[in-house]
């Protein structure tokens, strides 16, 4: 673990930065940009701003609040809390339909800045509410829970400005953050390859707003590791565009083949491609 004066990955200090950004965004769409199709199954951008408020209200009234509302109930497997939690957004959005984007907007813009504000109150040491599932994790620590929270807000705001041509969060400051919490979703992806003891994949974002993240064979796992003692036996490369959408479920492991660049073991390589960093 950590040391408590280290926060492996700083991303509260941006909530407020993410969400001065989303509200500029949304007021300055058109009736057709917010009716306009994501790349998110069935939402539009109007679909997506509703589940951001959604986010807000519900980190509210659990974090800040205590209150859980509808509890999942039966839930067996990763697979069935995926779809307690698909059907708790769908039920959101139709609700939402009869909300104006212009109340949308006023509403994200309150509630966002409660919800930062919240956030900020947190132990970054202690035992989060919700464990980062798709990380394997059944307990995460406050700074991983936020960086997740952060993910979400980064995710969604680019599925809007994907669909409506508006780039604007492909920075190093904000994407950086973002890609690296993605990340703690790699070993996990490899938890059941076989492999050598002491084999190491690379999976490497170009441009200077990405980087490198080396992941190696344990006698029971596989966990990241900075020095490189041997060469990697698979490097994947992959350019930040395509990677928010891979790890995302924007684009297809098969799709992402045609685009990233391999070195070395192929087979090892292309597990990278099915890494997902959301509850999907």
């Amino acid at each position: 673990m950590a040391s408590p004066e280290i926060v492996p990955i700083k991303t509260v200090h941006l909530f407020s930065i993410l969400d001065d950004l989303l509200i500029e965004l949304l007021n300055s769409l058109t009736d057709e940009e917010w009716n306009a199709q994501t790349v998110a199954k069935k939402w539009t951008v109007k679909d997506i701003a509703s589940h951001l408020l959604d986010g807000n209200l519900r980190g509210l009234s659990i974090l800040r609040d205590g209150y859980f509302g509808e509890k999942p109930e039966n839930i067996n497997s990763y697979n069935d809390l995926v779809a307690f939690l698909n059907q708790l957004n769908m039920n959101w959005t139709n609700a939402t339909k009869r909300l104006s984007p212009v109340v949308l907007t006023q509403l994200l813009e309150t509630t966002g800045k409660q919800y930062s504000e919240h956030l900020l109150t947190l132990n970054p040491f202690e035992n989060a509410v919700f464990s980062v599932a798709w990380a394997g994790e059944e307990t995460s620590l406050n700074w991983f829970h936020i960086a997740r929270e952060y993910t979400e807000k980064f995710l969604h705001q680019q599925q809007i400005r994907d669909a409506v041509g508006k780039q604007a969060l492909l920075t190093k400051p904000l994407f950086h953050p973002f890609i690296s919490t993605f990340m703690y979703a790699l070993p996990h992806t490899y938890k059941n390859v076989a492999a050598e003891m002491g084999t190491i994949v690379t999976l490497i974002v170009n441009t200077e707003i990405g980087g490198q993240w080396n992941i190696i064979k344990q006698e029971n796992e596989w966990i990241f590791t900075e020095s490189l003692n041997a060469e990697p036996s698979a490097i994947i490369k992959i350019n930040p565009n395509d990677a928010w959408l891979l790890f995302s479920k924007g684009m297809t492991p098969e799709q992402a083949k045609e685009k990233v660049e391999i070195t070395g073991d192929k087979k090892l390589a292309e597990i990278a491609l099915n890494t997902v960093a959301v509850m999907a």
